[in-house]
């Protein structure tokens, strides 16, 4: 036996003997941590339109409230993955989720949207720690490539099984009380995850080559942060606007300079021999596009339900059942065919399934408040969700030897999670772009009385035609709430589109990018599938508490 940092590593079992000791309670644990963080992402879906009322927000306001908190998860998602891999997994994850409570309480009290942007950031943080910690504690407690895709794709359900929950969880208590008191439920929820986290939760370790990539954290998060400023921001202060401008410009050399200072950098938290791998190439990029394109959709709803035409936050919760439900759901089935159907036709499947799911989106008549057209598309991109997420993990960290699990690990959240920021960023950029545009015309062509006009149009380039779209019948500028609704509408199904574009091109490139890849992974996986973390040819549990 050998003692590291109050760890134990015990001799283990034979191969093909009982699962690693720790084993249920860390994928438990592991399960109930990233249920936890995906329940802090999703909560503003069905409240956009509260927040809108109760803080007086705009578009580009409300798009930084989910923006804040997907910019923090992968900004610094790299640092999180080797801080776990240095000190434990564990206590990355419990620090994670008590970032969680504290993000969480000052939501709860937020009175104004700026404020509210901290808590959700506050979250990112603490969720942008818990998704590698939690992913990589899994897979130091699992054996074969069979044993790591069951725990993938339950790990992934409930990640799913948070967002479906999260936003009737903010619905109900929107019905009963106010906003507010589902962030104290989240705090709640993230206290009762750390214990557990504590207290089930097997230490596991890989501190061999590991340190802290100080100048490439900086300029990663600096250039990421100042690329989707000007994203977010472009719609409304104007492409062409000096700070948008200047965002891009200064964000694109941050990142340039990121890619140089990995390339020298003696151990970087990005490393690029990753990419040498075309499983770990094609499933990165896909990865990236492909959850644009679902985040996109789901963002896009919440906004179509919520500020666009006010329904109820219950409403606006139901479809979020059938976007996420499915990757719980179907725990079980997406299990199986990870070990038995080739990972390119499992994501070609579901990337067909998410695009058809977003052209049907584009159908959508704003005038129209029932939500019978949305069961259809919302269900097969749920179906399509369900089929992918597992996948592109899964091939992921089967593609990357033992010693770089962590990184991978780090890497395969952080660019699934820059597609999950990059939705709505794009989904907001592009809506209320032409949704301006079309406003703008609209209104120099409608006969309306000429006070009413120019206030419209006053309020619009203040904060775009969702605030003219949120006037109280009689004030000034109301009368062109038709206009707005209407611009709105067009704005949102352009965003379905591109969202279902995306998703064609996910599956295109997985189609075409995985040819001669699973076949040959498929018949090698249980000899040469990687092992956890410190592990030799012959399995032996990870440490233990």
């Amino acid at each position: 036996m050998t003692l590291n940092s109050g760890t134990t590593t015990s001799p283990g079992p034979t191969a093909g003997a009982a699962r690693m000791p720790g084993y249920a309670g860390t994928l438990a644990a592991a399960c109930g941590a990233v249920f936890v963080a995906q329940v802090a992402n999703a909560l503003p879906a069905s409240l956009n339109g509260l927040f809108q009322q109760d803080l007086n927000t705009h578009g580009s306001q409300l798009t930084w409230i989910t923006a804040a908190f997907m910019i923090a998860v992968v900004c610094f998602e790299f640092t999180f993955g080797v801080l776990g891999d240095l000190f434990g997994r564990r206590r990355l994850v419990a620090a994670g989720t008590a970032l969680v409570a504290a993000g969480s309480a000052v939501a709860a009290l937020a009175p104004t949207v700026q404020v509210l942007w901290i808590g959700a950031a506050l979250n990112g943080l603490g969720a942008g720690a818990m998704f590698p910690g939690s992913l990589t504690a899994i897979t130091a407690v699992t054996r074969t490539a069979r044993e790591r895709a069951h725990a993938v794709a339950l790990w992934s359900g409930f990640l799913s099984a948070g967002a479906a929950v999260s936003p009737l969880l903010g619905g109900m208590f929107a019905k009963v009380g106010s906003w507010r008191g589902s962030f104290w439920v989240l705090v709640g929820l993230a206290l009762v995850s750390m214990v557990l986290t504590l207290t089930l939760a097997t230490e596991s370790k890989a501190p061999e080559g590991r340190k802290l990539d100080v100048p490439g954290q900086i300029t990663f998060a600096v250039g990421l942060v100042l690329v989707l400023y000007g994203a977010v921001e472009g719609p409304e202060s104007g492409w062409t606007s000096l700070p948008v401008m200047l965002a891009f410009v200064f964000g694109v050399c941050f990142l340039a300079g990121f890619v140089v200072v990995e390339l020298g950098a003696e151990s970087p938290i990005f490393d690029l021999k990753l990419f040498r791998n075309r499983a770990f190439t094609v499933s990165s990029v896909v990865a990236v596009i492909g959850m644009l394109a679902f985040l996109g959709a789901c963002f896009a709803t919440s906004m179509w339900l919520g500020p666009v035409q006010h329904q109820d936050p219950i409403r606006v919760a139901l479809p979020f059942l059938l976007l996420q439900g499915p990757a719980f759901l179907l725990i079980p089935v997406v299990s199986r065919l990870l070990h038995r159907v080739a990972a390119s036709w499992l994501l070609t499947s579901g990337f067909v399934l998410m695009a058809i799911g977003c052209l049907l989106f584009t159908r959508l008549d704003v005038t129209d408040p029932g939500l019978g057209a949305f069961v259809a598309p919302a269900l097969l991109i749920g179906i399509g969700f369900a089929l992918t997420v597992s996948s592109v993990t899964a091939v992921a960290l089967n593609s990357v030897p033992p010693n770089l699990a962590g990184m991978a690990s780090a890497t395969t959240n952080m660019l699934r999670d820059l597609g999950f920021v990059l939705g709505p960023v794009v989904v907001g950029a592009v809506a209320l772009s032409n949704a301006g545009s079309a406003f703008a015309a609209n209104l120099s062509g409608a006969d309306l009385p000429g006070g009413q006009a120019a206030a419209a149009r006053e309020i619009a380039q203040a904060g775009g035609p969702i605030a003219v779209n949120s006037l109280p019948p009689g004030a000034p500028g109301s009368a062109a709430h038709g206009l707005a609704l209407d611009a709105l509408g067009s704005g949102f199904s352009t965003a379905y589109l591109v969202c279902g574009v995306a998703a064609a091109v996910a599956a295109a490139l997985t189609a075409f990018g995985m040819i001669g890849v699973h076949a040959r992974r498929s018949a090698e996986s249980e000899l040469s599938a990687p092992l956890p973390p410190g592990h030799d040819d012959t399995p032996e549990p990870a440490t233990t508490r």
